[in-house]
């Protein structure tokens, strides 16, 4: 009784955590092997590969999986190369060091729809925004960023909401750091860049690996920004697969097919954390 006690006491809540995950996912299953399209809600018969087959040589397939896999490493590229710099920064005491730290968190805290808006309204926008005003400052003509280049306007916002993250996770990695080494490095001779190479950066190891494969997981599902502010436009320049299976289902109104464009991009997602963990579990094992 006492072996199988602990085992009864969780049962409840994991077999509702198997339900939660197992009836959503049968369904989606369910629903990518029938024609399921809301303006023909009697015609559902069976379909097998037919949604998978429509939805990858969709033509906006293919430019939704290369904005995909681009937003997320531009992302992965500027947060943790961003946040590096700033923590290490943070870490020499200064006046003010507690409210800069306050202030460089705080657009973590930030809705992602609110982020988008604040961007495309105040920051963004090509008559009344801030980089427009700086533009027109120095006697150029205002760039219509969300026009012109918006993958890279996407991935700027959420590079600005996402770096405060993965700061937070540095310089609480920093604060246990044995600065007695750091000191010895430098009475030797060391020079700033040597300490950073031989005693920084193997002790971040760990956080960035960690940093990374928590922002890939949550940039392959990134769609508020991009449905706020261009639409996935013009064209599919801005166009991801979280994106695309909206406009499948809710646009198109192509449940199936949007439920096989779903199916696709669990299996992309699980193609990217094996690789990611593989490469992370060296890192923590080392």
């Amino acid at each position: 009784m006492q072996k199988w006690l602990p085992r009864l006491l969780v049962a409840p809540s994991f077999i509702s955590l198997l339900l939660w995950m197992i009836v959503p996912l049968s369904m989606t299953i369910y629903f990518s092997t029938i024609r399921y399209n809301l303006l023909y809600p009697g015609e559902n018969e069976f379909v097998g590969w037919m949604n998978f087959d429509f939805f990858y040589t969709d033509d906006a397939f293919w430019p939704a999986l290369f904005n995909t896999l681009t937003l997320v490493g531009m992302v992965l590229v500027v947060t943790v190369l961003g946040a590096l710099l700033i923590a290490i920064a943070l870490d020499k005491p200064f006046f003010g060091r507690g409210i800069a730290r306050v202030l460089l968190i705080s657009p973590f805290f930030i809705m992602p729809t609110v982020n988008a808006l604040i961007w495309k309204n105040m920051m963004m926008h090509p008559v009344y925004g801030v980089l427009a005003s700086l533009w027109e400052s120095v006697g150029l003509e205002p760039i219509d960023w969300l026009t012109q280049f918006p993958l890279g306007s996407i991935i700027a916002m959420i590079s600005w909401q996402w770096m405060p993250f993965a700061l937070l996770i540095f310089i609480t990695s920093l604060q246990s750091m044995d600065h007695e080494q750091k000191e010895a490095a430098l009475l030797d001779g060391a020079t700033g860049w040597q300490v950073f190479r031989y005693l920084t950066l193997p002790h971040l190891a760990r956080p960035i690996a960690v940093v990374m494969m928590i922002e890939t997981i949550f940039m392959l599902s990134i769609f508020a920004e991009i449905f706020v502010t261009t639409g996935g436009g013009p064209g599919y320049e801005s166009t991801n697969l979280a994106y695309l299976i909206f406009a499948q289902a809710l646009m198109q109104f192509d449940v199936g097919v949007a439920s096989a464009g779903g199916l696709i991009a669990v299996i992309l997602a699980n193609i990217v954390a094996f690789f990611l963990i593989r490469a992370i579990g060296k890192n923590l094992v080392a």
